[in-house]
């Protein structure tokens, strides 16, 4: 097994719900980029993050886009679910459609962390382009093979194999 960043232990070896949005504008997609659990580097994924026992799926999404971005969206339709599996990590992600509602992009952070030891260390849009130039690995799953923004909003349900 890899060795995994030490920030990343509190996720480790059990299975979690995450919610992501997906938000476009002027043909981007906000991205959130995390230290990579693996590696040195860095791994980018739309916001988005763990759901609270009792939390409603919809609320967990707003809230971590505020959190991570300091963005208030309506959290729209439901588009997909994706299952993350790289041991030690293990996630079911569920993916809707976002539409912006107030608030200027920054880079937030998550509470769950000290503010010197974030994961959270860039938020900004990319375009197909962008994405292209990244190494797949720094790259979320279900942006691989991205050829334009529409094949984002093709539901789908992607289950680990």
């Amino acid at each position: 097994m890899e060795n995994i960043h030490p920030l990343a232990e509190p996720y480790s070896f059990k299975t979690r719900v995450r919610v992501c949005g997906l938000l476009i504008h002027n043909n981007t997609l906000l991205l959130a980029r995390h230290k990579a659990a693996f590696t040195d580097g860095s791994f980018w994924i739309p916001p988005g993050g763990g759901l609270e026992y009792g939390e409603k799926v919809k609320d967990c999404l707003k809230r971590e886009f505020q959190e991570e971005t300091g963005l208030t969206v309506e959290v729209g339709r439901f588009l997909y679910l994706h299952e993350f599996l790289r041991p030690p990590l293990h996630a079911i992600e569920l993916f809707f459609e976002v539409k912006l509602v107030s608030g200027e992009l920054q880079m937030g952070s998550d509470p769950e962390h000290s503010l010197e030891a974030q994961l959270l260390e860039e938020v900004r849009f990319l375009s197909v382009k962008d994405m292209f130039a990244l190494h797949r690995e720094e790259l979320h799953p279900v942006l691989h093979g991205l050829v334009n923004m529409d094949d984002l909003f093709i539901p789908r349900f992607e289950f680990a194999s």
